[in-house]
């Protein structure tokens, strides 16, 4: 049964948390990353994508540059640490080399040392329609416990990269089907309302596939009539406040977000039965 998991003291540790494209961070985690923020970790975030086509209206060059600002001012917003662009085309990751993204992602393990890593669940993709999201998953769920031996990728060890174990995994999705932990968002909803409409040019581009299903469908809707030139916060702060309060209300919360958390790879009656906690955590890069 799922339990709601409090923040704790982040003592300047790392949260690295990898995603296919500019705005997944605040849509599907933004509340927590803000949670984290506040108490003290540093949160990462590797795009694995440039979104160049997610927008409407504005050409290829144009949406990379737009997405990558709005990135950097979503940030800002949640007080992301620091944002890692692997810059692969978006929208074309079901044709990519699952082995060539795992190496990427193995780099950034051992480059930030995180303490906890976090993705989209690979076992939790019922109503996935998008394969960027599906092979990052996949990649970062294998680079957890490639990125330890010393055999994958030895010219990264050569360069100063040690292997390096992460201590928790948490994962996030569309459903998460087997919900263990859920982190109480109410304090940082607004935040991440604000940071989401950093997200323009997606969000826009959001508006106008809705507005061509609808048409599709024989209806109109004024609100995204309205949205698609003009202020997108009448409908987009319904929606994810929305959700948060829907996901929220399952556990007696205002607002929520889900996860799958797996700690000490799945051996955590192990690690409390026979382990001893250290006096300090290690230190973590800058």
């Amino acid at each position: 049964m799922a339990h709601v998991r409090d923040i704790e003291p982040g003592a300047q540790r790392v949260v690295l948390i990898v995603v296919a494209h500019a705005d997944d961070p605040t849509l599907f985690v933004g509340g927590t990353i803000a949670r984290w923020a506040d108490a003290g970790w540093r949160v990462v975030v590797v795009r694995a994508t440039d979104d160049r086509w997610d927008s409407v209206g504005l050409s290829e060059t144009e949406t990379i540059e737009r997405s990558a600002l709005e990135l950097q001012q979503a940030a800002h917003v949640l007080r992301i640490h620091r944002i890692v662009d692997l810059g692969m085309a978006t929208d074309s990751l079901g044709d990519a080399s699952e082995v060539a993204l795992r190496e990427q992602i193995i780099r950034e393990i051992r480059r930030w040392k995180p303490y906890a890593l976090v993705t989209f669940d690979p076992y939790a993709m019922y109503g996935e329609d998008n394969q960027d999201h599906v092979l990052v998953a996949a990649a970062t769920d294998e680079a957890f416990w490639t990125s330890q031996f010393d055999k994958h990728h030895p010219e990264q060890t050569a360069q100063g990269l040690a292997p390096h174990g992460c201590f928790e995994r948490w994962y996030f999705g569309r459903r998460v089907i087997d919900v263990t932990d859920v982190v109480d968002t109410t304090d940082t909803l607004e935040r991440k309302v604000d940071a989401a409409l950093c997200h323009d040019a997606a969000l826009r581009n959001l508006v106008h596939q809705l507005r061509l299903q609808a048409h599709t469908g024989g209806w109109q809707i004024p609100a995204l009539d309205t949205a698609l030139d003009g202020d997108l916060r009448p409908v987009v702060e319904p929606l994810i406040r929305g959700a948060a309060q829907r996901t929220g209300a399952r556990y007696g919360l205002n607002a929520a977000e889900e996860f799958r958390i797996v700690r000490f790879g799945g051996l955590a009656d192990f690690l409390t039965e026979h382990g001893q906690p250290l006096d300090r955590f290690p230190d973590s890069p800058t």
